[in-house]
């Protein structure tokens, strides 16, 4: 079986919708799609993600929105990154603090989350980590999808100065993803990624 880690967006979950329906598509061509929830805190969350990645040795990476700005700095592995927020700290300090609902349930069962100086202050320092292992290599490695639609963030301009264009692709949708993009834009790169159209 091929493996692929899905890290999921900001005040989400493992049990996503778009995870789910990765899984469901996938699972009969022999690809098995890990999801697990990531912690909160930018710190705890990159060690996380760094430790789990190192264990399972995923075929590939794909991260939507904060999770694409957490799977950009998983160099060494292939990796696509939809609507990537690279911009978390200003992003959270323009929506402004205090308590957010989960969109998707927890493993935890936690229902809300707080967003606080110290959170801002951590994505603000982890930003500053991004892009520094970017190579020619890692240019092969990385795909960069997005929605032309997307309101809510874009970092087009950002991921085209470090990586280029040569692997970046627009879709004719939004932020968050549906069922139509994920069957037409990431899936279809995905299996091209895995080898699964041979």
């Amino acid at each position: 079986m091929k493996k692929i880690i899905y890290i999921h967006g900001f005040a989400s979950s493992g049990a996503s919708g778009t995870a789910t329906n990765m899984r469901n598509a996938l699972y009969p061509e022999g690809v098995v799609v890990h999801s697990p929830d990531i912690p909160v805190m930018p710190a705890d969350a990159i060690a996380f993600l760094r430790q789990y990645i190192a264990d399972e040795q995923p075929d590939l990476i794909i991260g939507t929105s904060m999770g694409g700005f957490y799977t950009e700095l998983q160099y060494g592995y292939k990796r696509i990154l939809v609507n990537p927020s690279f911009q978390m700290a200003r992003l959270l300090t323009f929506r402004g603090m205090g308590n957010y609902d989960f969109h998707n349930k927890r493993e935890d069962g936690a229902k809300t989350f707080k967003v606080d100086k110290e959170m801002i202050a951590q994505f603000r320092e982890l930003e500053e980590q991004s892009f520094k292992g970017v190579t020619p290599e890692e240019r092969e490695r990385v795909y960069g999808l997005f929605g032309i639609h997307d309101k809510t963030v874009n970092c087009q301009d950002i991921y085209k100065k470090h990586y280029g264009d040569a692997h970046f692709a627009t879709f004719d949708g939004e932020h968050r993803l549906n069922d139509i993009i994920l069957k037409t834009a990431v899936l279809p790169l995905a299996r091209t990624l895995l080898d699964l159209n041979k």
